[in-house]
């Protein structure tokens, strides 16, 4: 299996319920690494995994719908715990939405697998793998 990484971040405001997540139910920052693997069995015509323009330029682009945003305020999150894991499939479900409408290119079409990867910091982070 092949892969090619790209990475960028993002910071956001959000809160969670539950009694699991202490004081971190009260709104509070956070800024999130966020790096975007895209995998396939063969390369494509061009011995590429993926256009690395094009999947830098459309993880900016997801990641901006969120950037500097209070995710409780966003009526797609309401009453829903924006933890790292469910913001990394958010994305990754919004990055194979985009290689489904051709903004990766065409040879996209044959990637196997995206995963993306939160990095909360330098000792936690949250990762979700998406076939395709």
């Amino acid at each position: 299996m092949f892969s090619l990484t790209v990475r960028d971040h993002m910071m956001v405001a959000h809160s969670f319920t539950g009694e699991v997540f202490g004081p971190a139910q009260q709104l509070h920052g956070a800024t999130f690494v966020v790096d975007a693997t895209f995998s396939r069995t063969e390369l494509d015509a061009d011995n590429i995994v993926v256009d690395i323009g094009l999947a830098t330029d459309q993880l900016k682009a997801v990641l901006g719908e969120l950037n500097y945003r209070n995710l409780d305020e966003l009526p797609e999150f309401t009453g829903v715990n924006t933890s790292t894991e469910f913001l990394a499939k958010v994305i990754a479900d919004r990055l194979v939405d985009r290689v489904h409408n051709g903004s990766l290119g065409d040879s996209a079409t044959g990637l196997a697998e995206i995963s993306v990867t939160l990095k909360e910091s330098h000792v936690a982070w949250a990762t979700y793998r998406r076939s395709m």
